[in-house]
Parts: structure tokens; sequence; C-alpha cells
């Protein structure tokens, strides 16, 4: 079978590799790309996934994308190398369970994309003797993430953009105190501000000599990583073979979604994904109505990392459903809206509701969540009032970032400071420093010119 190809949603750039892909970032027509297929794991390859550790499954799964680009010894040394700590399996009820993407280096989900995004973009430079320029927008964990994924890297530098209001102090810390190869940038704006400087640098001619490319979930590269946990979920939680979990993945620029829907794709026993959002709710009224309006500007929820307007990633769903969406979010050709939503349920969670869940979660469970993994717990309380029947299968919600990371919210609803992970000690020590630029495309080109 001919190698997997790689298209873009927009339909007007050529299909490439995934080492193309990767290290472009964006398609040269604004679109992202997708795979034009995805590889099967059969029920018997994946019922032994039972007794594989995490980086063995991510073998599995991302061997089955990059055969023909990785050598089998190199992926494996890279996925073993990547994921060096925990994925913790939290069970709150019997068919209720957590799965905390938080124990990695920086206590974000963003971790799993990274990191091994990171180690692979460095394998196909390596092989082109290339540098590139990572930009990323950030509105919260990625920016520590990929700055921690790619620090120190010879041949990578990386640019971070943040809203400057909309972040934690943590956060910001974890992007702003590492120097060497990375740089960050603060605006007095929202995260979709961030997001289009950064699309309209890709964009721009005069930059071509610049190798830009991006670290955020608009590169395929972040996705086929953040697909394997749903693999190892349900290898250690299904009952049987045929055990069909819902998933509820809390959601901001529906990376992580994505990571979801490629697993089922791939014959991942999937029943449902439930989509929980904050009040940025664009998809949930997409989804009910079948009208697409992007929330501009984003509106601030307590759950900053999903203040998200407009989803850079529906372009992908939009295209997974066999319809065409560009990146503005003009629908140009409908999805087929009756099996998504088959496939998909949505919530959308007020900040209200979420402080709410978080006093009644850890009242009644003992469970710790943050403002994230509360939505996605939220939601799904929601959605077990309006289903019932539904009450004895498996569900796992994503929990997205430590709850360390969020000691303000905490301490105002639980009146309790959380422990810190190793990741997160000593960062009031450190020093920070980071660069302000104004909201106009024009400043920020001319920054990149003068430092780049």
């Amino acid at each position: 079978m001919d190698s997997i190809r790689y298209f873009s949603t927009n339909l007007k750039a050529p299909a490439v590799s995934f080492g193309a892909a990767l290290l472009q970032g964006q398609a040269p027509d604004r679109g992202l790309y997708m795979p034009d297929r995805f590889p099967l794991l059969e029920p018997e390859r994946l019922d032994a996934f039972a007794e594989l550790s995490y980086p063995q499954i991510a073998f599995e799964v991302l061997h089955a994308f990059l055969k023909d680009e990785v050598p089998a010894d190199t992926l494996r040394a890279l996925v073993n190398d990547a994921y060096d700590y925990d994925v913790p399996l939290e069970h709150v009820t019997d068919e209720q369970h957590v799965m905390r993407l938080d124990q990695g280096p920086t206590a974000s989900f963003k971790d799993f994309a990274a990191r091994m995004m990171g180690r692979l973009m460095n394998y196909f430079l390596g092989k082109k003797n290339k540098e590139l320029l990572i930009l990323t927008a950030t509105s919260g964990d990625t920016g520590s993430a990929i700055a921690n994924a790619f620090y120190g890297l010879n041949n990578i530098k990386v640019l971070i953009l943040f809203p400057e209001k909309e972040v934690t102090a943590r956060q910001r810390k974890q992007m702003t105190t590492l120097g060497k190869n990375v740089r960050v940038i603060a605006l007095d704006s929202k995260f979709d501000d961030c997001q289009a400087l950064v699309k309209q640098a890709f964009s721009d001619p005069e930059l071509t000599q610049m190798n830009l490319s991006s670290a955020n979930s608009i590169n395929i590269g972040r996705l086929l990583p953040q697909s394997v946990y749903y693999f190892y979920a349900w290898s250690q939680l299904r009952r049987d073979i045929s055990d069909k979990p819902i998933f509820v993945v809390p959601s901001g620029n529906f990376g992580d979604m994505m990571g979801g829907m490629i697993a089922w794709k791939m014959g991942l026993p999937i029943e449902k994904m439930l989509i929980a959002v904050n009040e940025n709710d664009e998809f949930p009224v997409f989804l009910n109505t079948g009208t697409y309006k992007k929330i501009e500007p984003s509106r601030n929820c307590i759950s900053s990392a999903m203040n998200v307007g407009h989803p850079s990633n529906l372009v992908r769903l939009v295209s997974l459903y066999d319809g065409v969406m560009d990146e503005k979010g003009i629908i140009h050709k409908m999805p087929v809206m009756d099996r998504m939503r088959e496939d998909m349920a949505t919530r959308s969670v007020t900040d209200e509701e979420t402080k709410q869940c978080i006093a009644e979660a850890w009242k009644k469970h003992e469970l710790l969540l943050e403002p994230h993994g509360a939505v996605g717990w939220a939601a799904l309380q929601h959605y077990l009032k309006d289903h019932k029947s539904l009450a004895k299968r498996l569900f796992v919600v994503l929990e997205t970032a430590h709850p360390a990371k969020f000691p303000e919210q905490i301490r105002e609803i639980l009146d309790f400071d959380p422990d810190l992970p190793p990741s997160l000690q000593g960062l009031e020590e450190k020093e920070e420093k980071y660069d302000y630029v104004s909201n106009n495309y024009e400043s920020f080109k001319q920054y990149l010119l003068k430092n780049y």
C-alpha cells in the first residue's frame, strides 16, 4: 500500500509526507494537514495493548503512521525518551474515571504532544541539516510545554505569544524563565488575536527565509501523539475487548478532541465523544443548529486555556465528516451533521458551574480538579442526568493540567493550596524575561525581522 500522504483542509495545496507537514506546520493555502487515510489497528492487536506500557503503545500507534518515514528502532528510542513519566487513571466510581495527563515536565497534557513532536522535528531536521523558527500562540499550557520540549535544541528557535491577562502566573513563569533559544512575547489581547498574528506570519512571503513552523495543535505532529492516551486509557480500563467508553474532553482549540477522533478512526472502540467547553459555546451552537459563528472576542473564563472563540482544529473535524471549512470559519461544504451528532455530544459549562463542580467533586469523592478538568467533569454529570440509560457505560474524563497550576482558584474554592509537583517547584524564585508587542501584525513582523 502507498505511504500515507497529508492533504490540506483547504484543498488548494499539494499533498505532502508527514515529515514535510511536520516541519511546515500550516499548509501554504492556510489549511491544516490531514492524513489521506487512517491505518487500522485490528481488534486482536488492540487486545494485546493491555500488556503494554505507555511507551510501547505509543510506538505501536505512531509506527502505524510513520513506518515509511522513521525507522522502527529510531521511533522506539524517541518514544522511550519522550514518555518517562506516569499516566494515572483515577478511579472515582465503578464507571467514572479521570485520566490525569498532568505528570509530565510542565504538568499539562500538552507535554504528551510537545515532547514527541520536538523529538520528531529534531530527527527530520537532522536529516535535512536545516533550522526552524517555531511560532506558537498559547492560551495557557501550550507555551510552557513547547518551551520546555524544545529548550536547548541547537537547530530550533522558539517564539511564544500569549495574552498577558489570561494566563496564570505559574503558566507564564514556565515559559519566561528559560531563555537560551526560547523567546516570549506578551500581548494585551485575546488568544485568538495571538493566533491570528501567528497564522498571518506563516502566509507572509516576506518571511519565507525564516523557515517558520508551528507547534500549536494546527501542526499534525501534535495530534498523532495525542491519539495515544486514548488507546492507553481503554487498554487499562476496558472490561472486555468490546467495551466502548465515552471520552469526556475539555476543549478549547480542539486538538485534544482530534487526537481522540484519530484514535477512533484507527479502530479504537469508542461509544461517543463528549466535548466539554466553557462559555465559549460556538461548537455546541454549531452542533445543535448547523450554523457556525465565531465568538469575537472570546469570552474570558477561569478555564483560561479554553478561551477560544474559533477553534483552529474545527476545520479538521469538518473535514473528517466530509465538509470543507476554511481558516476563517466559513463553511464551503457542510459536513454530514447527522453523523457528527451521532458520534459526538457537547456541553457548555459556565464559570459558576465550574467552581461548583470543583467544590462538589472534592466533597463527594475527594477528587481534586482544576478549572479545565472541572469543565469536563461537570459536563459529564449534566450528560448523565439527561441519559440515565448510559449510567453503566465506561466514562473517562481527561484532566488536562495539574491543580497546582491554578492555586488561586483552588484556594478560593477549597480553602487550601494543592501540593506542588516537582515540575512546578522553585518557579517563584526564577527570573523572568519577556517582551511586549502591540496587537497589530506590522509590529509583530518588525519584531521578527529585528530578532531573527
